[in-house]
């Protein structure tokens, strides 16, 4: 891997992006409105008992959503416009440069990983300082686990665009991949009050895990152990789906 080549490739994922505007719509402004939307869907809270006002739902989930949106939105960007560049020809006319696998693979995800600080930023100030998301820890750490959520799902993008065929199958990939995690993750049902065998199955799943972090935020004042252990899966996650994704890479288009 040569640095060079692979600054070179982000710049260049970065000017196509500067004029794709329903791209960059898609990113940043999508997991804002769905948050914005959800806090006043959830905006009628009941009272416990007199005038004491019972915690709000969006409370609850609101924290666990900020980490699922990111992920989504990358996943579905990430997949589509790298699959573009394939059936274009694009890649193949890199590959035949000298450019390796994994200069081309870091290149777009330190592109779209730049898109993913961006949009979490945006999504974090805003359910926090605007939306009034009660969070008892550091709003940084909440930063921190949407970002690598972001990431997250920008690796899986690129990992799935490799074994589709046209942008509609890129698309559906997202029931395979992201919905399975979505229901398994703990957002509807706690994962301990899950079937023996779904509680298996999400505990391998990453999105299980920026879950449980977002929730450790949301409840703890100091950085415990199990936001670290939390942290490092979906990190851990997102550097192996890489590497799996600079593996799979054909140098010709199928």
């Amino acid at each position: 891997m040569s640095s060079a080549r692979t600054l070179a490739t982000a710049a260049r994922v970065l000017r196509q992006l500067r004029h794709d505007p329903r791209s960059i719509a898609l990113m940043l402004l999508v997991p804002c409105v769905m948050l914005f939307l959800l806090r006043y869907v959830f905006d009628a809270s009941p009272t416990c008992g007199g005038e004491t006002p019972c915690p709000s739902t969006f409370d609850g989930i609101g924290a666990s959503l900020l980490g699922i949106f990111p992920l989504i939105t990358m996943f579905l960007v990430t997949s589509i416009a790298t699959l573009r560049e394939r059936t274009s020809g694009t890649l193949e006319r890199l590959l035949a440069m000298p450019l390796g696998k994994g200069d081309l693979i870091a290149g777009y995800a330190l592109a779209f990983g730049l898109v993913a600080v961006a949009q979490s930023v945006l999504a974090t100030g805003l359910a926090v300082w605007f939306l009034g998301l009660d969070v008892v820890g550091s709003p940084w750490l909440l930063l921190l686990v949407a970002l690598l959520d972001a990431l997250l799902g920008t690796a899986l993008g690129l990992f799935v665009s490799a074994f589709a065929a046209s942008e509609f199958q890129a698309v559906q990939f997202m029931p395979a991949v992201i919905f399975p995690q979505l229901l398994l993750c703990g957002l509807f049902t706690p994962r301990d009050r899950m079937a023996p065998a779904l509680e298996a199955i999400s505990d391998v799943l990453p999105m299980s895990y920026a879950v449980d972090g977002m929730n450790q935020v949301l409840r703890h004042t100091d950085v415990t152990g199990t936001f670290v252990r939390d942290a490092l899966v979906v990190a851990g996650c997102a550097v192996l789906v890489l590497g799996l994704g600079a593996a799979t890479l054909r140098r010709r288009t199928a």
